[in-house]
């Protein structure tokens, strides 16, 4: 079943009258940021084939894209790149990058609609919604412009970094990443305190 407005209809009865949804691309990748997004529907606006955006073809996220951007009463997207993600960790990278992701939308939201377990630390009111991605039309919309979003950095980082072929992987540890890591070493795009990554600065594989 994909998302709908349950969760958002549930709020407004309940007198929250702003609510955003919030997602978030890029935790377990081993390059390239993590990149959140906060998304404001209009209540009366229908979005159609809204969904976790990982169900999503690349056409289907880019329409979407496109389709919330025109749509959405107000949107507000974090990247946080890979040398923060080192020194605070991906966990509260993440979080760090939907705080911000919040501050960025015109105005202040009364209720957050926030996909998984992780809780921001804003005086605002917080519901915590795993797999959330599948149940709310707000959070979709936050996963489909945090994807889409991250996606095309990590096209601008396969121009810099070909060998790596980030235009097809997005960074993840696909079998060819890993042999190009393996032959190649790391590059400033990659996570050095992630997984493969981080081998090669613990044996000094190449001299870091």
């Amino acid at each position: 079943m994909p998302p709908d407005d349950k969760y958002e209809v549930e709020a407004y009865s309940s007198g929250f009258k702003i609510v955003a949804g919030i997602d978030e691309a890029g935790r377990g990748p081993l390059a390239g940021p993590v990149v959140a997004a906060a998304v404001v529907l209009c209540p009366d606006t229908k979005i159609s084939g809204l969904n976790d955006s990982k169900l999503l073809s690349a056409l289907q996220r880019q329409r979407l894209f496109t389709e919330i951007k025109c749509n959405a009463r107000s949107i507000g997207i974090s990247v946080i790149p890979p040398d923060i993600i080192d020194n605070i960790n991906i966990y509260q990278a993440t979080r760090v990058a939907m705080k911000n992701a919040v501050g960025q939308l015109d105005f202040t939201p009364e209720l957050l609609l926030i996909d998984g377990p992780l809780s921001l630390d804003l005086k605002i009111a917080q519901q915590q919604i795993i797999k959330g991605d599948r149940l709310s039309n707000s959070i979709a919309a936050a996963s489909i412009i945090a994807k889409v979003t991250r996606d095309r950095i990590m096209l601008k980082l396969h121009e810099q970094f070909p060998l790596y072929r980030f235009d097809k992987n997005k960074g993840y540890g696909t079998k060819e990443h890993t042999l190009a890591l393996l032959k190649h070493g790391p590059c400033q795009a990659h996570r050095k305190k992630f997984g493969p990554v981080k081998r090669f600065f613990e044996e000094d594989l190449f001299g870091n």
